[in-house]
């Protein structure tokens, strides 16, 4: 059987629970949540927390936002949340839209050696098919995300030779299709090396358009030239007032003195703080404690986040120590189904169980603060247990889970029941 999008989609998205009347008092975006859960507060037991403690809660939602929240009234003629948790929707830092055989027949991978430069290459035969259709594929891939809780990405796009600008126009037009309902950052990225292929051009006029962040791509390994390849990226972030995103694959000395060469760019150049990331970084899991001491230390002062895929296998990412030290950590799926990797789910919230297993993360507090790889962010309490979402003013944007609380969430991957996006309810 040929693979389908409805064969990834959970049965939320397949059987809307919200009633026809109550779905069209929803788009109106002026509509109000009865029985909502809210996270109040930690239990402890001789300063141990033992558990976390909600309440129900009547929320009102209009134009977009949280417009007020107070003390449960069961008896109002609303939308019915049923004792469902509320939290942040989710937000998958790190994948690629654009090139995906999701929602198209199956195939598993098919590497045939030569590491990053022959996946290059087979990336030069094969785009030109997967374009054909790449806009469905990726209204496709939305949905999916969107089913497990999502309704924000930041997307990698190929710019190069192959492609040329046609990915990005391709996922533009996708985008456009599901302006009302999901959100996305978009980073122009190089996958076939910047100067490895002739990429330049295309990035420069990519830069020009309506994208979020300029990417890199492992500039020793891929372009033989760290200093030059960071030095462009760099120069065509300033000069578009622009992010930075890089994937940085090298695990060994280039790797880490990309990283290096990054931070001490951004320290010279302060505007691109808080604006600038490296994706995967796998570097980080081969540095001895003191060298990843000094290195959190210094990409937390440059405002350097990290979005890691939580990679399995030997490699193991060093994800709480960089959260300890205040770099800020995010997660996506990556690949779903494509010619890289086939193990893509689409849901964050298992990236943020997988991180919770990986590193022993077992505890009431532990757990929930995991929460924030899912959501990029924004928890419902802070580390004192301190209610600090949500808040009126904020935006809507909504999951609706079965779970007691947002520990149970991450460590069970509880059911999604519903989505809200800028106060739209989607499912």
């Amino acid at each position: 059987m040929g693979l389908t999008a409805a064969s990834f989609l959970p049965e939320i998205l397949l059987a809307k629970e919200i009633t026809n009347e109550n779905y069209t008092m929803a788009n109106n975006n002026s509509y109000t949540l009865k029985n909502v859960l809210l996270e109040t507060g930690f239990k402890y037991d001789n300063q141990h927390i033992t558990s976390t403690e909600t309440a129900l809660y009547t929320i009102d939602i209009a134009d977009g936002k949280i417009a007020n929240i107070y003390r449960n009234q069961p008896e109002k003629d609303c939308i019915d949340a049923k004792g469902l948790l509320m939290l942040p929707s989710f937000r998958d830092m790190h994948i690629h839209l654009d090139k995906t055989i999701y929602a198209d027949k199956w195939q598993a991978v098919n590497r045939k050696g030569g590491g990053i430069k022959g996946m290059i290459a087979l990336e030069q035969q094969i785009i030109p098919e997967l374009l054909k259709n790449s806009t469905y594929k990726a209204e496709k891939l939305i949905e999916l995300l969107q089913a497990n809780g999502s309704s924000f990405a930041r997307s990698h796009v190929n710019i190069e030779p192959t492609s040329k600008l046609d990915s990005l126009k391709h996922l533009e037009r996708a985008l456009e299709h599901k302006k009302d309902s999901f959100d996305a950052e978009l980073v122009i990225f190089p996958q076939h090396g910047l100067y490895y292929t002739d990429s330049l051009p295309y990035m420069k006029e990519a830069a020009k358009m309506n994208i979020d962040f300029i990417g890199g791509l492992d500039p020793t390994s891929v372009d033989g030239a760290l200093e030059k390849t960071m030095d462009t990226t760099i120069q065509l972030a300033l000069d578009n007032n622009k992010g930075i995103d890089i994937h940085l694959h090298e695990t060994g000395e280039s790797g880490l003195k990309t990283i290096e060469y990054l931070i001490a760019k951004v320290n010279e150049n302060p505007t691109l703080k808080g604006k600038t990331f490296v994706s995967h970084s796998f570097v980080l899991g081969k540095l001895d404690n003191y060298q990843l001491e000094n290195i959190a230390i210094q990409l937390a002062n440059a405002q350097i986040g990290i979005i890691s895929t939580v990679p399995i296998g030997k490699l193991i990412m060093p994800i709480p120590t960089l959260m300890n030290h205040g770099v800020h950590v995010m997660t996506g799926n990556d690949s779903i189904v494509d010619h890289w990797n086939t193990m893509g789910t689409g849901s964050v919230l298992q990236k943020a169980n997988l991180a919770a297993q990986l590193y022993n993360q077992v505890s009431e507090f532990e757990l929930s603060r995991l929460l924030k790889l899912a959501t990029a962010g924004p928890i419902p309490l802070d580390d004192l247990g301190n209610q600090q979402w949500p808040k009126i003013g904020d935006k809507a944007d909504i999951v609706l889970i079965d779970a007691s609380c947002s520990a149970e969430a991450v460590s069970r991957i509880s059911p999604i029941r519903s989505l809200i996006h800028q106060g739209n309810i989607i499912y």
